[in-house]
């Protein structure tokens, strides 16, 4: 397999996270791991443009360290924590194992685990039940940032070291009532995706745009930062279709509409994984074996048929692990009345079928899963 991996937007604090165990490779059984990279770091023009929702400066999540002497402190407190999430899958089991580690490395105890299933009501509940077990720190990652405001009220009122990823909360601000932001640098991840769809289409040809129609932080910048990219960059290739979706199982409607009127299209951009899913239905449906699909995240299902030269060309994906580790150290940094900054980013990878393997350890720490790896073997 070749080995090449591309890492954009802003260093990775693979190099820099301390872990109890040292360094791990991946292995075929799917568990968690930890691996080293070789991550160049970006420019300061990039990292500029990766700004927070209230407009913060972004900081690299290598610039969050602790020293021996803090972590000796925080090891001594007895400190607690709760990781409220909006979701499950691959992406926040990457995310909880990075704070984990962390937290384990700190002495801190994690009371509560929890899935919203993207349900603003059981986050609400969520938040309310962890804070019967008195934590010191809450890592979240907010389903709305406009209920969010009311459902994390309490966990602001009681003094809890509120910690977020991806997203911001309507009304909030940073040093208020949260400490910091974590994400993933996703302007940097829509250019990545512009690049693979010029890849995929060798600078030519029609793209249908299927970007999520909701106002959500992190999804409008990949989304926008791809159509951008397109329109400026690349002279060869158009976008010739849009449409939107704020339920993911609807794409294949949207796909299918799509493709009607426009049966020239050669490839198209999806917001994330799950998503493209129901395109690259649409496409099969169609017999539209050679429209090529570029989207974020990684995921089982497309990434075996981006293995066996499907529809799927190439997707960009964050380092949930990292991101994990920086809330945790972020959190621990915060108690020990130590500033923070209030917006900080980890890089991507830009994955196809050639770094498949390379891409989930760097991203997941973890092997892809099974079929993926005989598919790539055979």
């Amino acid at each position: 397999m070749k080995k090449f991996i591309m890492i954009l937007g802003i260093v990775s604090l693979l190099s820099t996270v301390i872990y109890a165990g040292g360094t791990r490779e991946s292995n075929d059984t799917g568990a968690v791991q930890t691996v080293t990279a070789d991550l160049p770091e970006t420019t300061d023009e990039q990292l500029a443009l990766a700004s927070g929702p209230n407009g913060e400066v972004a900081v690299r999540a290598n610039e969050v360290t602790l020293t021996d002497e803090q972590i000796a402190v925080v090891k001594g407190k007895g400190y607690t924590a709760a990781m409220l999430w909006a979701g499950s899958g691959e992406w926040y089991n990457a995310m909880s194992a990075g704070a984990e580690a962390m937290f384990k490395e700190l002495g801190i105890k994690v009371l509560i685990n929890s899935d919203a299933q993207f349900d603003m009501a059981k986050q609400a509940t969520d938040v309310e039940t962890s804070l019967s077990l008195n934590p010191d720190i809450i890592l979240t990652l907010v389903v709305d940032p406009v209920s969010g405001n009311r459902a994390f009220q309490p966990a602001v009122d009681a003094g809890v070291t509120l910690v977020l990823a991806d997203n911001g909360v309507d009304g909030y601000t940073a040093g208020n009532q949260y400490t910091s932001i974590v994400t993933g640098d996703h302007f940097g991840m829509g250019r990545a995706a512009a690049e693979l769809m010029d890849e995929a289409l060798n600078g030519k040809g029609k793209i249908g745009f299927i970007y999520h129609d909701a106002d959500y932080f992190v999804t409008n910048n990949r989304d926008n930062e791809f159509k951008r990219t397109i329109e400026s960059s690349y002279p060869g290739m158009d976008i010739v279709a849009e449409g939107g979706f704020t339920d993911e199982a609807s794409t294949e409607g949207v796909a299918a509409a799509m493709l009607t009127r426009n049966p020239d299209i050669t490839g198209i951009y999806v917001a994330w994984d799950v998503a493209a899913e129901g395109v690259i239905a649409a496409l099969r449906a169609s017999g539209l074996s050679d429209v090529k699909v570029v989207a974020h995240d990684l995921g089982g299902t497309n990434d075996l048929d981006m293995a066996m030269d499907g529809n799927m060309y190439g997707k960009v994906a964050d380092l949930p692990y990292d991101l994990g580790v920086c809330m945790a150290r972020i959190a621990a940094l915060n108690l020990l009345g130590e500033k923070v900054p209030p917006f900080v980013v980890v890089p991507s990878v830009k994955m196809t079928k050639d770094n498949i393997v390379e891409a989930w350890q760097v991203s997941l720490r973890k092997a892809p899963p099974k079929n993926i790896i005989t598919v790539l073997n055979q």
